[in-house]
């Protein structure tokens, strides 16, 4: 039944999940596999995989989505692909009028843990870069917590405090244990405190999770961080790091307080995170975005998401707009993959995709729809497009990681790697190398 999130079969013709931009999945199996060892399967989430490439969807021209759909043959035995894509405007530039204000709260874990090279000093370097990017009429403030949880800066305006700003990330050393629990409500309070009218009001979380002291029940914690955003519109923003990495007590954490999480192993990727990927989500143009797809039980025999385990809804709540979605920027794509298995010689609608939000200032709901045609299925995989292909591969790719399928079959990861070494010749693009 799609009311308990499990896939489309006898019968069942819906599919209905919140949207996620989430992509610490695959940058924290990336840093596993580099240090030699395999991933813990629970930490491979093929949507944040997937969410992890760059798309060519088409674009909205005003606020809301743009939805796509395509989808290729994936074999003889009536299996196929079909990718939704889901994309918002880019972000607006001073000639748009800018976004508006941004009010951020760095939580930054200095417990004894974040010593290891590549925790803490990846953090302070990409508050430094965030503190050069941001606008004179942003503000920040600064809490560390170890043992215990301190306010090193209140909500200061950049254009008066920039310099404050920059001594204080500097004075940030690690410490004792991590309680993840006094952290996280220090954090709440500062933002409360320097709450901003008219500005996008966001915590950012910057730790390996890794509670072991205070408050360390998972559900204590969701509660606190699911009360700020329900009572003050307080949204959260996870930036992982470290070898050992509680994955999933962050991303929980960042589900309930409708953010996301991304993770940082690298200069380079503090860098992009710091200065592309953070100040991207400091707008937000969708709240509560969720999406639905229904299947014409006339073409369709089965269908399964691939992903999207913990973000899968009860099909009515699509259009309950109490029930909770995705936050979503501008400059975004989400993207979700479906394996369909046709019913012999089906021939008209396959499916129709569609996307509901609302609007983050006036909550006002909107729709946007597309339709795919079985007959749109003609080509195979490797005859799909560029990004098409790079979808499929960064699926089949969590799925060999995870030593789970999906109905089409997994290639080996040697055909894999040809793929995928192919398409970074054909993309000329960095992320897909």
């Amino acid at each position: 039944s799609p009311r308990n999130g499990r896939d489309g079969r006898d019968g069942d013709r819906l599919s209905t999940f919140a949207l996620d931009v989430d992509t610490a999945s695959y940058g924290y199996v990336r840093r596993a596999l580099a240090d030699g060892r395999l991933p813990e399967p629970s930490t491979v989430r093929p949507e944040e995989f997937v969410n992890s490439f760059r798309q060519d969807y088409e674009r909205p021209e005003g606020d809301g989505f743009g939805v796509s759909v395509d989808g290729a043959r994936a074999g003889d035995d009536g299996w196929a692909l079909m990718r939704v894509g889901l994309a918002t405007r880019p972000e607006p530039g001073a000639e748009d009028g800018g976004r508006a204000p941004a009010a951020l709260t760095f939580v930054v874990d200095v417990s004894g843990s974040m010593a290891e090279a590549g925790r803490l000093d990846l953090v302070q370097q990409g508050l430094r870069t965030m503190t050069d990017r941001l606008r004179d009429d942003d503000s920040v403030a600064l809490v560390a917590f170890s043992d215990q949880a301190e306010t090193l800066l209140p909500m200061t305006r950049l254009g008066e405090g920039r310099e404050r700003i920059r001594d204080a990330v500097d004075r940030l050393e690690p410490d004792a244990s991590t309680n993840l629990g006094a952290g996280v409500r220090a954090g709440y309070t500062a933002a409360l405190d320097g709450l901003r009218d008219g500005a996008t009001n966001r915590v950012v979380l910057m730790s390996d999770a890794l509670a072991n002291t205070g408050e360390t029940d998972a559900d204590a914690l969701l509660e606190e961080v699911t009360h700020a955003r329900e009572d003050n519109g307080i949204t959260l923003f996870g930036v992982g790091v470290g070898s050992e990495y509680g994955d999933a007590l962050m991303e929980r954490l960042t589900n309930r307080g409708d953010g996301h999480t991304v993770y940082v192993s690298s200069p380079e990727e503090a860098e992009r995170v710091f200065s592309e990927d953070l100040p991207r989500n400091v707008d937000l143009t969708a709240r509560d975005a969720k999406a639905q797809v229904a299947f014409d039980p006339e073409t369709v025999e089965e269908h399964r998401l691939i992903g999207y385990e913990n973000r899968r809804i009860a099909d009515e709540d699509f259009r309950d707009d109490r029930a909770d979605g995705g936050e979503v920027g501008p400059g975004h794509t989400v993207t979700a993959l479906y394996a369909v298995r046709l019913k012999e010689g089906a021939s008209g609608r396959l499916a129709t995709a569609t996307v509901r939000w609302l609007d983050p200032d006036t909550r006002e709901a909107h729709e946007a729809s597309r339709s795919l045609e079985t007959e749109e299925l003609h080509r195979s995989v490797r005859e799909g497009s560029a990004r098409f292909q790079v979808t499929v591969v960064a699926a089949h790719f969590a799925a060999a990681l995870r030593e789970s399928g999906f109905g089409v079959a997994t290639p080996e990861l040697p055909g894999l790697a040809e793929h995928a070494d192919a398409l970074a010749r054909r993309t000329e693009d960095p992320q897909v190398r």
